[in-house]
């Protein structure tokens, strides 16, 4: 890490997974996550899905005061993806999982290996903490589709959650699911079983299908 220290403060091009190109200035790293401005907002990057990345002199920002502390840990002395995370909780943020689709809410809870989100759209989501590819906060007194906070309360999930992803999809047998936000017909259906890593599902149709639980990023029920 000591040598992408070194490129602190200064103007980067870099890629995630999904061919996806950031650019901005690098304000704060840890030893699994980095923070990026791009003049404008701050983007939380789990090093996970760092491809690669570039000092790019010639990028041209817009900045409007000084924006070197990133606003998530801004009381932290070293940052990490779990800091950012809890810290994020009751936030307003963006983030990014899978497809082409952004997902705007709040984290509400940090399990150990996923973490539950609360989207105005989709409801209460459980996120794999392995595919969440960047978070973005929202800008102070900016609410996801202007909502008022009568139409955007924070909901309690109705379920008692369990420390891992799959221990809480046990929990959802016997429901109606959708996984990665229902990118494939054969992600949504009625969840029948989960052991030994593996989700039963039976989708419209009928038919079967089983999914490897360390490849689905989120689920959430209709």
């Amino acid at each position: 890490m000591k040598n992408i220290q070194n490129l602190m403060g200064q103007k980067i091009e870099l890629e995630v997974s999904g061919k996806t190109i950031f650019h901005g200035i690098l304000v704060d790293l840890g030893q699994d996550i980095l923070v990026l401005f791009n003049g404008k907002d701050y983007f939380y990057i789990p090093l996970l899905h760092v491809h690669n990345l570039r000092v790019n002199s010639l990028i041209e920002l817009e900045f409007d005061g000084d924006h070197t502390v990133s606003p998530i840990n801004e009381d932290q002395a070293t940052i990490s993806y779990r800091k950012t995370l809890m810290n994020a909780k009751g936030l307003f943020v963006e983030i990014f999982v899978t497809g082409n689709k952004s997902i705007h809410g709040y984290v509400t809870n940090v399990l150990n290996d996923y973490f539950s989100f609360y989207s105005p759209v989709y409801k209460t989501m459980f996120i794999s903490l392995n595919h969440l590819k960047w978070l973005t906060p929202y800008q102070t007194n900016i609410t996801p589709y202007t909502l008022g906070t009568n139409e955007l309360p924070v909901k309690p999930v109705s379920i008692t959650l369990q420390r891992s992803l799959e221990d809480q999809l046990k929990k959802m047998e016997g429901n109606l699911v959708v996984f990665d936000i229902g990118d494939h017909p054969l992600k949504i259906g009625l969840l029948k079983q989960v052991q030994d890593n593996i989700a039963e599902l039976i989708i419209a149709s009928g038919e079967t299908v089983y999914w490897k639980i360390s490849h689905l990023k989120l689920i959430h029920t209709p």
